[in-house]
């Protein structure tokens, strides 16, 4: 178990560090408050009329668009805080993509409400590459069972209340959040169509995403502070594996999987010299964040392939490095 000095380190350092890969100021406007769910003519649930098991609480503040401190009471999953941003055109006449960011340590729900949207910029990065999408970004307390499971019963609730295109449901997670989002799919890879692990360990299943071919991009330093990068590189191996199990050719196995291990440098050229926290300017990075939010999934046979061959290159190991060999 690592150190609780080196814990507390490692969670200044990454909320300091993130924090200077922002490009946009961390401002709250008077007059940006709206309604999340339920109001007609806004955002009225698909399924109105059904009898439903959860209830919502709605929040009253806002920040840069997200309604904030919303709660989803689960009587299975206990009460689950998020923030969510709906794009004022949602209606509900036409589906929307549908996207769940984890924050790392710092952005858990004890350390503040929307205290993930002052560090991380994921959230707001990700509305670049979809206009039509609905974003999600938790609040939870730990980094565990009961913080996937708190996550999948969200997912499902935004599934059901939302409509909400299945062809393009995202996630990733950042640090702890990214250990956290690993259980996510390793319990429900079917909910998703793609996955970015950044700056984490993988915690969950491999079994189940391999069966589902769920599309995975892992992102870290070479260097990373908190984790190093070689448990990122033997799930990566990991999956690798399964899938040449399945007899799948490599060119098909490198548009599910991409390693991305970024040297020093890549960190330093963006004025941050922590590997772990630099993880958060991942998020401006358009390679990694338009592999993620350019897959659509495809029905056929019960698998999650992705829509197109994808670019590869630049620092990404193992797919240009070594011919898509495992790492």
């Amino acid at each position: 178990m690592r150190k609780k000095a080196l814990c507390l380190f490692v969670i200044g350092v990454v909320a300091v560090l993130a924090s200077a890969c922002a490009k946009t100021p961390a401002t709250e406007g008077p007059g940006s408050e709206r309604p999340v769910v339920g109001e007609a003519g806004t955002n009225e649930p698909v399924t109105a009329g059904r009898e439903k098991q959860n209830t919502v609480t709605e929040g009253t503040q806002s920040y840069r668009g997200f309604v904030v401190d919303n709660v989803l009471h689960s009587e299975k999953d206990g009460d689950i805080h998020y923030n969510v941003y709906i794009p004022e055109d949602y209606d509900g006449s036409r589906p929307y993509a549908l996207y769940f960011t984890l924050p790392g340590y710092e952005g858990l729900y004890f350390q503040g409400v929307a205290q993930n949207l002052k560090s991380e910029e994921f959230g707001f990065e990700a509305q670049k590459y979809r206009e039509e999408m609905i974003v999600v970004a938790p609040q939870l307390s730990d980094w565990g069972e009961t913080s996937a499971d708190q996550t999948i019963a969200l997912v499902e609730y935004f599934l059901e209340t939302y409509r909400i295109d299945r062809s393009k449901v995202y996630a990733n997670g950042y640090s702890g959040g990214g250990e956290t989002m690993s259980i996510v799919v390793g319990k429900r890879p079917d909910l998703f169509t793609a996955y970015l692990h950044v700056s984490s360990k993988w915690d969950g299943e491999y079994e189940t995403v391999a069966a589902q071919r769920l599309p995975v991009y892992f992102a870290i330093g070479r260097n990373d502070e908190y984790y190093g990068s070689e448990p990122t590189r033997e799930a990566y191996n990991t999956l690798r594996a399964l899938y040449e199990q399945q007899g799948l050719p490599q060119t098909e196995i490198d548009k599910l999987l991409v390693l991305d291990i970024k040297e020093h440098d890549y960190f330093t050229e963006r004025n941050v010299s922590n590997e772990h926290g630099g993880g958060g300017c991942f998020a401006f990075d358009p390679d990694i964040m338009g592999w993620l939010f350019g897959k659509e999934r495809q029905e056929s046979a019960g698998t999650n392939g992705p829509k197109a061959p994808e670019k590869t290159g630049g620092d990404t190991v193992a797919n240009a490095a070594s011919g898509g060999g495992r790492a």
